[in-house]
């Protein structure tokens, strides 16, 4: 890995030389911050996997475990564009590392939590840890693209759908036979994302040139630039459109497991293994948005990924318990494309402000999936799990807004 690493930092020596801009993917350093990214989010997907346990030996409710999904969630969205926004000005190179080792601690302390209040400030911890890691590793992404910035998102992304996906079966395999206590075993999966995200720190503090600067305004540029009024139109449709991907996947997230229990009496681990199906359903699907936006652009990925979904939603609800896993693997493909899509086709609409796009973006979908977590808990506590599952079956439904988004894409090419 470090031979790739210097590989490409003669090449970006030359580039600078030349003053031309860089347009060779880097693929040693997407895949190297791809396996960080699914490193991180496995750990981060053991804390909805031991909800189960947690109800069992604190007696929990859905309202607080949709609290202890809410603290993670906005503790990382309340960070995350903030990072975003300072690292734009000034670049951290080894933040990355140091994101990994709070997120360390705070499973140490996930795995000797004795009450609910330290569950929570755990569960902060973590959050934390992500806000630092999401922003700074997206613009990584984004600065060893070259031209294939979709590609380039669609790999950092899938590493961490792939990590969400592996959370719920290690939690079957290891923390549901072993307890509580086992989690701290994963420190070993923290301490190996420490060591790759310190190489990939040095790769980027080498390769500052990469990055997309803001143009300078020019007549020429100006009129070739959406206006204002455009660029907030767009800004605000894609918000609502992660607000109906991310809501919609944390009720999959976060109860789903419950829901089969709830209505097809399986195990827990039976649910577990559901569970995985999902997720890794969503990692294989995710790596399909970045080179199909790539080809035919991010508009029309947009709009299949979301309003696509609607049909399998609506008929998850009223599916026996086979046609339920196929159902949830489906969407899991169909929905897992969005956000890569609407990452870049944000990021272009506003260059030069690539880490506040990621942070604000990775923010919103944080944000959103912890308050849609508590809010879908609160119902579940009154009306019951399966009648969030009905509810939730129509947010795809948004995707119809698609239709307000401009051709900004058009233009590029």
């Amino acid at each position: 890995m470090q031979e790739s690493f210097a590989q490409s930092d003669e090449a970006a020596a030359v580039a600078t030389a030349t003053e031309r801009p860089v347009h060779n993917t880097v693929f040693a350093l997407l895949f190297a911050i791809s396996f960080s990214h699914m490193l991180n989010d496995t750990i981060q997907a053991l804390l909805p996997s031991i909800y189960p346990i947690l109800t069992t030996s604190y007696g929990l409710n859905f309202t607080q475990l949709g609290l202890i999904t809410f603290t993670f969630q906005l503790t990382a969205s309340l960070l995350q564009p903030v990072v975003g926004f300072l690292t734009d000005r000034k670049p951290m190179p080894y933040s990355l590392p140091v994101g990994m080792g709070l997120t360390l601690a705070g499973l140490i302390s996930l795995s000797h939590a004795s009450s609910f209040p330290m569950i929570l400030a755990s569960a902060a911890m973590v959050g934390s840890g992500s806000a630092i890691f999401h922003p700074e590793a997206s613009r990584i992404a984004h600065m060893a693209a070259g031209k294939r910035r979709g590609l380039a998102q669609s790999l950092f992304q899938v590493g961490g759908n792939m990590g969400s996906s592996f959370g719920p079966l290690l939690a079957a395999l290891i923390i549901v036979p072993h307890g509580q206590g086992s989690i701290a075993w994963f420190s070993v999966v923290a301490l190996l994302g420490v060591v790759v995200l310190y190489q990939v720190g040095r790769w980027q503090a080498g390769n500052l040139h990469r990055i997309q600067r803001r143009p300078k305004r020019t007549e020429a540029i100006t009129k070739d630039q959406p206006s204002r009024r455009t660029v907030v139109t767009a800004l605000l449709v894609l918000v609502v459109l992660t607000f109906s991907k991310y809501v919609y996947l944390s009720s999959l997230t976060s109860y789903y497991t419950f829901y089969l229990m709830d209505r097809f009496h399986v195990s827990v681990q039976s649910a577990q293994y559901h569970l995985f199906l999902l997720l890794f359903a969503v990692a294989a699907g995710t790596i399909l948005g970045g080179p199909v936006g790539d080809r035919f652009g991010r508009k029309r990925v947009i709009w299949g990924s979301i309003l696509g979904v609607a049909p399998f939603s609506l008929w998850l609800p009223h599916a026996g318990l086979g046609m339920t896993a196929v159902l949830s693997v489906i969407i899991g493909l169909i929905l897992a494309s969005a956000f890569s899509a609407i990452l870049v086709y944000a990021q272009e609409l506003l260059p030069g402000k690539v880490g506040m796009i990621a942070g604000l973006f990775f923010g919103l979908a944080f944000g959103i999936a912890g308050i849609g977590a508590a809010v879908l808990g609160k119902i579940a506590d009154h009306t019951g799990i399966n009648h969030v599952f009905q509810i939730c079956a129509y947010l795809p439904l948004l995707g119809l807004l698609t239709v307000f988004l401009p051709d900004v894409e058009t233009k590029e090419k």
